[in-house]
């Protein structure tokens, strides 16, 4: 069926974490805002999956559910169709979320004042997730060569001789500045983690969204060295629109690596799983790729709009165009370099809600991230509120 994402849905009244004036407030200081900040796409998720659920919710019951051989045979065949990745059944450990996810693994695989390295801007989760497990966070802060981001391979290699340092979190592709990782960049990477011994936790969640002629390298999937040194975190909620049901899929080929993460699982009793998220699941991977494809090119359409928006009305706004993601990552040193005074102009005189830059590490100072996964004309309106809060 043909899909048309530029139909504009009212979110609030909803308990959006993104549009709830209540929380915009908490957040931002302000309730009227337009917000393009929360990870979460302002379009219906697939009529398949809308379907399904309702179907599921006619029955009456929510019991308590399992997973069973075609839920795995959903995840195993949608990797192998869009990634070329051979899955085993037994790798796959479902757990709520990737953010959960990665605390379990931190907490399965550190001990107390234990190092693990991230490279900002990143994720910010990320920090949280180590600082909250009493670990250390190690940055090897990517290099902006004024095109794109980059590794610093000398300084990652150094950091990684650190006999403390036991894990490395990888953001694959990379939020917020988009960087789809080469395979050469990811081997470089992988040696490097092997001959010093760091697990790779590769957080994977945003690898359906690959735009133009990019493509995504599954960071196990390059060898079976690697496959049996990593953690590889997926999730159909970026790709379908469905973060709120909280399912994702953490596949670990290793089994010694397996069972102490499902262990930690087992600690916190994480077993059980939401019907909903059952259901959502099947039919997302089996009838959802061909709304998939349409998301990509109208977030393609979104993005060729937004650059040229920039280039004909605000100059000095430069977009690091990312290559994956609905995610874009904005410099707006030449307009505000004082963080504060830029979230001033951002959330307080234009009134658009963004991420802002040093929410993701010191060196994103300067620079905002803005979901550009929505209707074209709320897209539009947010830039056209930044243009006149920088004119006026």
């Amino acid at each position: 069926m043909k899909y048309n994402f530029d139909t504009i849905i009212d979110r609030k009244g909803t308990n959006s974490l993104k549009w709830e004036p209540e929380k915009l407030k908490e957040y931002f200081g302000e309730e009227d805002m337009l917000p393009l900040w929360v990870a979460d796409m302002d379009f219906k998720t697939p009529q398949p999956i809308i379907d399904t659920i309702v179907e599921r919710a006619k029955h009456g019951i929510y019991g308590y559910s399992v997973r069973l051989d075609e839920y795995y045979a959903s995840v195993i065949n949608w990797q192998k169709k869009r990634h070329n990745w051979n899955v085993e059944k037994d790798s796959i450990v479902y757990t709520p979320g990737i953010v959960p996810a990665i605390n379990y693994i931190i907490q399965a695989f550190c001990s107390t004042g234990d190092k693990v390295i991230i490279q900002t801007p990143v994720y910010y989760p990320f920090k949280k997730s180590i600082i909250n497990n009493d670990c250390k966070v190690v940055d090897n802060p990517l290099i902006y060569d004024g095109e794109k981001y980059n590794i610093d391979f000398k300084d990652f290699e150094e950091k990684a001789k650190d006999e403390k340092v036991k894990i490395f979190i990888l953001c694959s592709p990379h939020n917020p500045v988009g960087r789809v990782w080469t395979k050469e960049e990811l081997v470089k990477i992988g040696k490097i983690c092997i001959e010093n011994n760091v697990l790779v936790v590769s957080d994977e969640i945003h690898n359906d969204l690959i735009l133009g002629n990019n493509e995504h390298t599954v960071f196990a999937n390059i060898n079976e060295e690697f496959a049996d040194n990593s953690i590889i975190c997926t999730a159909p909620s970026k790709t379908f629109n469905i973060p709120g049901l909280e399912t994702s899929h953490i596949i670990i080929r290793s089994k010694e690596i397996r069972d102490k993460y499902k262990h930690i699982l087992i600690k916190n009793s994480i077993s059980g799983h939401n019907p909903m998220s059952i259901a959502a699941l099947k039919a997302a991977y089996n009838e959802g790729e061909d709304w998939l494809e349409q998301l990509l090119l109208y977030l393609e359409d979104n993005l060729n709009f937004m650059e040229n928006y920039l280039i004909n009305n605000m100059k000095d706004v430069r977009l690091i165009r990312p290559q994956a993601t609905y995610l874009a990552w904005l410099d707006f040193r030449l307009i505000e370099k004082d963080n504060k005074k830029l979230e001033d102009l951002i959330f307080h005189q234009a009134k658009v809600a963004l991420d802002s830059g040093n929410w993701f590490g010191d060196n994103g100072s300067g620079f905002m991230r803005v979901n550009f996964a929505c209707p074209r004309a709320i897209l539009k309106e947010a830039l056209d509120r930044i243009c006149s809060a920088i004119n006026n």
